[in-house]
């Protein structure tokens, strides 16, 4: 029977085993795989010693002449799964030196992703003191015989990664539910650990090398759509880089370092075409916020030593850009109607014979690996909501890592829609609007605009979208304006960027029945670092840490609750394009100071207290406006959905500093504020002295509020 596992897998699907020699490790051991398909046991089985047990239900054991047979080789272990005493008879098993394979999860699972583990592994580990070794059996989705309804092929190439002994952690004082329960995380984690390092290791190097990975599987697969209605498979995405990167070389020339070039277009088919392209012409685009103005931009540009900017004129006139400051400086504008005047039909089909025949190869820059990840892959600019916007230098392996990180933990499908209405020039609409999609083969609608608050729902109505993401601010708006069906097909909410309040989260639940799951991250981490999951979601948290992201809190003065969060990991940017804010990066030694201030529980999830900057010392206490800020927000029902509460701070003689509340609705009082302050457990230093009103709250492109306007308004220099 060995025999034949071995030359069915070795024949079929080229598969390789990887460290089997920790598979010699003497009982007691748990052999955890992922379980994606019915062929599972077979590539195990392939390189595994006889005396290795597969768990399994006594009713599968007999279900096939298989399962019959591997019966009679005394390879499997069969369990009563409804009897409470089949983890007893495990772990008997175990404490006599057995080694067994148990597929945690239950089940194949359904999506590809790996699925909830259930506690009763937690529970043998505890109870038995086995060591624990896990296996990534890659790309073991994509044969036939699995029972997710996403793509597949008749021979992929499968591997099996198995991982080192694992030891769990030692519980002591705990009661035994606890224990099962912890170490039940532990071994998700450390599954979900090694899924990551392998994808690291083995998977593509360049983002546009993992889209054309996804294009070859599908090359027919409508992947794009924007408000013009214009699909785009990922053929004809494949075309448009390809024609375009030529395009580029001609005009721009081969790239010369730093070799960047602006791109100033909104959420378009055309934004992504050209980002990829000038990827594969060996450019890097610095993508531009709009929403900042003019003059900002003209400064990232400089700081970013920007010669070329690829925009439109279309787009430029709709959004009332006045660009003829970027010529003054010297900038030459590129527009994209002019680029395709000077496409001729020749080189469209020439390149659609390329495409169609060898479906993206030669798109790629052609290096090494490690040459490639290193690569500049964008240049993203800071809000500015705290000083001159700086320039984040992120790598292709930088996004690389927090696209796997994000995917790691979501167990989305091949058949999930995206709605993608965050600006690409903000990392959060980059990564969780173009990256993750393009790489997975998803459709993804992109729209123009996250203000459109009575058109955003009915696109999604429209385009029977499952994901979608967003700002609370957003968020709140088409909550105000949506009919309950129009969310009737989502299954992922994702939120960040600021502070989620809880009557958002609570609408969203109870109006249109989806769960909002609050994440946490920042432009120089690519930018996620924390994420709430449908498996893994405690509300007010911002989720737990993501796989392959190390982290620590620092003690911060005057602040008792918390700490100062650091975190360090592949994701994070290579550095700063502003000297004096990349020379303080570079003195942490890859560490990335967030600058927040969080608590971290005992099961591993993260509470962002407040920005440090956003502390006021009131009294000799150090008060949280952000906490203040989201226990005013919402709490006003009476009057009116639209009523918003803002917290900025004065000095003050006696008491160092006080709270000043700005909101949009007059009619707001102090004891309105006061009211809720003390209904929340706050205490009386929370307090805003002082309400100003004004009619429109200054706002960022990413809509949080823009808290340097609104100091400077409200308390100018």
């Amino acid at each position: 029977m060995k025999l034949l596992c071995i030359w069915v897998a070795r024949l079929w699907f080229r598969f390789r085993a990887f460290n089997v020699d920790v598979l010699r490790t003497p009982g007691p051991v748990l052999l955890i795989p992922n379980h994606v398909s019915w062929l599972d046991w077979m590539f195990l089985g392939s390189v595994l010693e006889d005396d290795w047990k597969f768990v399994t239900s006594a009713t599968t054991a007999e279900a096939s002449w298989i399962h019959r047979k591997m019966m009679i080789n005394s390879r499997t272990f069969p369990v009563d799964t409804s009897s409470p005493y089949a983890a007893k008879h495990m772990a008997q098993f175990l404490a006599k030196g057995g080694r067994l394979v148990l597929f945690a999860e239950g089940r194949i699972s359904l999506s590809g992703s790996l699925m909830k583990l259930f506690d009763g592994t937690g529970f043998l580990i505890h109870r038995t003191g086995a060591r624990v070794i896990t296996c990534y059996l890659r790309n073991a989705s994509r044969v036939p015989f699995v029972r997710h309804s996403g793509w597949t092929q008749w021979f992929p190439r499968v591997t099996a990664h198995f991982s080192a002994v694992l030891e769990a952690p030692k519980l002591t004082g705990v009661s035994s539910a606890v224990a099962r329960q912890r170490i039940t995380t532990w071994l998700r984690d450390a599954v979900l650990r090694q899924q990551f390092e392998v994808e690291q290791e083995v998977g593509p190097s360049h983002v546009l090398a993992a889209i054309v990975e996804a294009a070859r599987s599908q090359p027919g697969k409508v992947v794009l759509e924007d408000i013009t209605f214009t699909e785009l498979t990922f053929r004809r995405l494949l075309v448009g880089v390809d024609v375009l990167a030529g395009e580029w070389r001609r005009r721009m020339g081969p790239p010369m370092a730093p070799g960047r070039v602006g791109v100033l277009l909104p959420n378009v088919n055309s934004t992504p075409v050209t980002l990829f392209s000038l990827w594969s012409a060996g450019f890097v685009p610095a993508i531009l916020n709009f929403s900042s103005g003019v003059p900002t931009m003209l400064q990232c540009t400089q700081l970013a030593g920007i010669r070329y900017v690829i925009t439109s004129r279309a787009f430029a006139e709709k959004a009332k850009l006045k660009l003829e400051p970027f010529t003054s400086a010297g900038i030459e504008l590129i527009y994209l109607e002019d680029v395709r005047k000077g496409i001729t039909t020749g080189i469209r089909l020439a390149a659609l014979w390329r495409q169609t025949w060898s479906c993206g190869q030669g798109l790629v820059p052609v290096q090494l690996p490690d040459q490639q990840r290193a690569q500049p892959a964008v240049i993203l600019f800071t809000s500015g909501s705290e000083g001159v916007p700086k320039g984040v230098e992120l790598t292709q392996g930088n996004l690389l890592a927090n696209l796997r990180q994000v995917l790691g933990v979501l167990d989305v499908t091949d058949h999930e829609r995206f709605f993608s209405a965050m600006p690409l020039f903000h990392s959060f609409g980059l990564m969780a609007g173009l990256i993750v999609p393009m790489t997975r083969g998803f459709y993804t609608f992109l729209y123009p605009s996250p203000l459109h608050y009575r058109v955003v729902p009915a696109a999604v109505y429209d385009k029977v979208c499952t994901v979608m993401f967003g700002t609370n601010t957003f968020l709140n708006g088409y909550a105000r304006r949506a009919n309950p069906y129009d969310f009737n097909s989502v299954k992922f909410l994702v939120a960040g960027a600021e502070k989620i309040q809880e009557a958002t989260s609570n609408t969203w639940a109870r109006k249109f029945g989806v769960r909002l799951l609050e994440g946490y991250g920042a432009t120089e981490c690519s930018p996620a670092i924390c994420l709430n999951t449908r498996l893994d979601l405690k509300f007010g948290s911002v989720g737990r840490f993501l796989p392959g992201i190390e982290w620590r809190v620092e003690p911060v003065d005057g602040v008792a609750e918390g700490g100062r969060l650091l975190v360090r990991g592949p994701n994070v940017m290579r550095g700063y394009l502003n000297a004096e804010a990349d020379a303080k990066f570079k003195q942490l030694q890859g560490w990335y100071d967030t600058g927040d201030i969080v608590r971290v529980d005992e099961e591993g999830f993260v509470f962002i207290l407040g920005r440090l900057k956003r502390f006021a010392k009131v009294s000799g206490e150090m008060v949280s406006l952000t906490a203040v800020e989201d226990a005013l927000g919402g709490a006003f029902p009476q009057y009116g959905n639209r009523c918003e509460v803002a917290v900025v701070t004065r000095p003050d003689e006696d008491k160092g500093e006080v709270l000043i509340a700005v909101t949009n609705e007059p009619r707001l009082t102090l004891e309105d504020l006061r009211g809720v302050i003390k209904a929340r457990g706050l205490t009386n230093l929370c307090v805003p002295r002082e309400l100003k009103f004004l009619r429109e709250i200054p706002k960022l492109g990413t809509g949080k509020i823009n808290h340097r306007e609104l100091q400077a308004q409200i308390v100018p220099s």
